[in-house]
């Protein structure tokens, strides 16, 4: 494995905007560190400032991104909080991300749009009786939602060293159980930082009191990350968000058909077929921000003009007519359970799949991942917070991706017809079962 300072690419001045959340066990300091950022990188407006003083008042800094009266009532974080800031080399959008066990699926929505997800440790948590300490649950649990969700980047981010004695020793014993984990879990860690978000030690300038800390701060390991969705190559996929309704210059009656490309490229001229009607057309128009264009790439947001009059709503797919892709109405998929009542084989959910609902029913569960052992366990159901690998059977035939070559096409939210809870995070598998 790489050493964490090798992942810093030499970057120009200006890169993407990196998305990235903070995630981990309750009060291992998450909101404190994201405080700590936008602190010392001049974020913060001048009641903010004030709120916790020029000088940084470390134990208001949490509060910086506690926006529910509950959450500065209790101090904990509940819901997923947005923050923005920026260095001379890039731009960055934080979610802080609740660590309490009830509010998961308010983490996995915060890693589902993500680039990087920060996963911090509280040393001051863990037991060093043994030596190598044994990580907390939810600090392997966000980690594995973190990569199942295919988070392009995982840094561990081993906090609160100011709190105890022998820092490099326990910073070592904690990297070593992490690496360890991360091994077992196939995940490769972008980094394993040491820092303290109270007293500011590693995370913006490097720490005075770690000399024996040779490689980033957190802030330069995040500067050079990559940003984006990963790969997007294959034939052509474009889940209909909106369907426009106007006139051509000619007073014409026309249809505009917007979607975001989830893979592939659009050009002019080029032949397309609706999902799931099996219609074909030929592409006669093609708009970007008001303006016409010659081709669209994947990422890019179009709106499609055909040459022939089409049935074409929202929650249709647009896909290549000579390359279609696997379409299926039973598959395989990993399963993060969200909801407190358990999964029930056989019971009816609603599928959300581009933008278009579904229903569906997981018709059997295979097996539950152990969070602890990393093993793979006999189920029946998935309970709270539970995640396994399950066949769903949707009521019509889908396109389907894996979702670790793209997220659109391979990745669904799973609701409670009765309580409208999201319920769970279907992620499809390598083969989707006709």
């Amino acid at each position: 494995m790489r050493a964490e300072h090798e992942i810093l690419a030499q970057a120009p001045a200006q890169l993407p905007a990196l998305r990235f959340l903070t995630a981990g066990s309750v009060d291992d300091g998450k909101s404190t560190l994201i405080g700590r950022l936008l602190l010392d990188s001049r974020a913060l407006l001048a009641d903010q400032l004030d709120a916790v003083g020029h000088g940084g008042d470390a134990s208001l800094l949490a509060q910086l991104t506690d926006g529910l009266e509950a959450e500065r009532e209790q101090g904990i974080t509940i819901d997923v909080a947005y923050r923005y800031f920026a260095t001379p080399r890039r731009k960055f959008i934080i979610a802080d991300a609740p660590g309490h066990e009830q509010y998961t699926r308010n983490m996995v929505t915060a890693a589902a749009g993500s680039d990087c997800a920060v996963v911090l440790v509280d040393v001051t948590k863990l037991d060093f009786a043994q030596g190598r300490p044994r990580l907390l649950p939810q600090t392997r649990r966000h980690a594995l939602l973190a990569h199942l969700l295919r988070v392009r980047s995982i840094v561990f981010a081993v906090n609160k060293l100011d709190a105890v004695d022998r820092a490099r020793e326990v910073f070592e014993a904690v990297r070593g159980a992490l690496l360890e984990f991360a091994d077992g879990a196939g995940i490769v860690p972008a980094g394993v930082i040491p820092l303290s978000a109270l007293r500011a030690d590693n995370v913006a300038a490097p720490s005075e009191h770690w000399p024996w800390w040779k490689g980033p701060t957190l802030l330069r390991l995040l500067e050079g990350l990559p940003a984006g969705e990963g790969a997007s190559d294959g034939s052509l996929l474009l889940p209909v968000q909106y369907v426009a309704r106007g006139h051509d210059d000619a007073g014409h009656p026309r249809r505009v058909f917007w979607g975001r490309l989830a893979r592939g490229g659009l050009r002019l001229g080029q032949r397309v077929r609706v999902h799931s009607s099996g219609q074909t057309a030929q592409l006669r128009e093609l708009w970007q921000a008001g303006e016409r264009i010659e081709e669209g790439f994947p990422g890019s947001s179009v709106g499609l003009v055909l040459d022939a009059h089409v049935d074409i709503s929202r929650g249709d797919w647009i896909t290549d007519a000579q390359l279609p892709p696997v379409a299926a109405s039973e598959f395989d998929a990993t399963l993060a359970w969200l909801d407190r009542d358990p999964a029930v084989v056989g019971r009816k959910y609603w599928i959300r799949h581009g933008h278009a609902w579904i229903a569906a029913r997981i018709v059997q569960v295979h097996d539950r991942l152990d969070i602890h052992s990393l093993e793979k366990v006999n189920a029946q159901t998935l309970g709270p917070n539970e995640i396994g690998r399950v066949r769903v059977q949707a009521q019509q035939e889908l396109p389907l991706a894996e979702y670790a070559h793209n997220r659109v096409a391979g990745g669904m939210i799973l609701v409670d017809p009765h309580t409208h809870r999201t319920s769970g995070a279907l992620l499809v598998g390598a083969a989707a079962q006709p």
